[in-house]
């Protein structure tokens, strides 16, 4: 039996650290395997760049069919990416890094993926952070039921 949450993880893992060309080729793939995925680039200082990777990650859910508009999903994205952040926080506190989120969704699992290069004088280093959510899937998302 195979672990959805992980295969989620993986997908969003390997969506972040692709390049457009293959970015494209996973997510046809995914679609065909019934997940959902969107990626999008991401740069700047962190904290500072705090709030727009939070405001990209959801963007790009929306925009790809990940999640619907509604405050219990944006709270899955946001809380994911939260999650993956503060794994990296400690290496990029104060430091310029570039790089992508990676987000995946099948059935309930939901994963955000954030991998950097973090520049360092001509030296960079790499980072990645990985949150992962559930989320009920119901067809109606409201909460009057």
């Amino acid at each position: 039996m195979v672990n959805q949450s992980t295969e989620v993880a993986k997908i969003a893992v390997k969506l972040a650290m692709s390049t457009r060309e293959e970015e494209n080729s996973i997510k046809k793939e995914s679609l065909n395997k019934g997940y959902k995925t969107a990626a999008v680039d991401i740069g700047g200082k962190l904290p500072d760049i705090t709030m727009k990777v939070l405001e990209r990650a959801l963007v790009a859910s929306k925009k790809n069919g990940i999640i619907k508009d509604v405050h219990v999903h944006d709270g899955a994205v946001a809380g994911a990416a939260r999650e993956a952040l503060a794994q990296i926080a400690v290496k990029t506190h104060g430091l310029s890094a570039g790089g992508k989120i990676g987000i995946a969704r099948k059935g309930e699992h939901l994963s955000v993926a954030i991998f950097m290069s973090i520049g360092l004088l001509h030296l960079n280093d790499i980072v990645i952070g990985l949150g992962h959510r559930s989320l009920p899937i119901f067809d109606d998302t409201s909460i009057d039921r």
